[in-house]
């Protein structure tokens, strides 16, 4: 366990297609704009669903709870907020998943226990 982080990128047909953004190390000060620019830049390649996988994550800070919550902003239409989920969890570790309950996070972003789930949840 150490403080690296890693993210890699994937491209997935469910009902419709979405983008799978794996997580790994430690979201936080140092790796939030890197999480954040993922994001960004599978939206402005045409993604509309975008699904982070958290199954290799050690830990979560304040500022890489600030870069979901700017994922989720980046994905979600100001109309369409709590209507359509754009972005989801999944494989979250048990220390994860804590965190962001704990934090309310949960209440708009929904978490799947596994990613074929997550992946056959995303719909028009």
């Amino acid at each position: 366990m150490g403080t690296d982080f890693k993210l890699t990128t994937e491209q997935t047909q469910g009902k419709v297609p979405v983008t799978i953004i794996h997580l790994g190390g430690w979201l936080d000060t140092k790796s939030e704009g890197q999480m954040v620019d993922a994001v960004q830049k599978a939206k402005d390649n045409g993604a509309k669903f975008v699904l982070l996988e958290l199954s290799n994550m050690d830990t979560i800070t304040s500022a890489g709870i600030r870069s979901m919550q700017k994922a989720y902003q980046i994905l979600t239409p100001k109309d369409n907020a709590y209507k359509t989920a754009y972005l989801k969890l999944c494989n979250a570790p048990a220390q994860i998943y804590q965190v962001l309950g704990i934090t309310g996070f949960l209440a708009n972003v929904p978490m799947y226990e596994s990613m074929q789930d997550a992946i056959d949840s995303f719909q028009e």
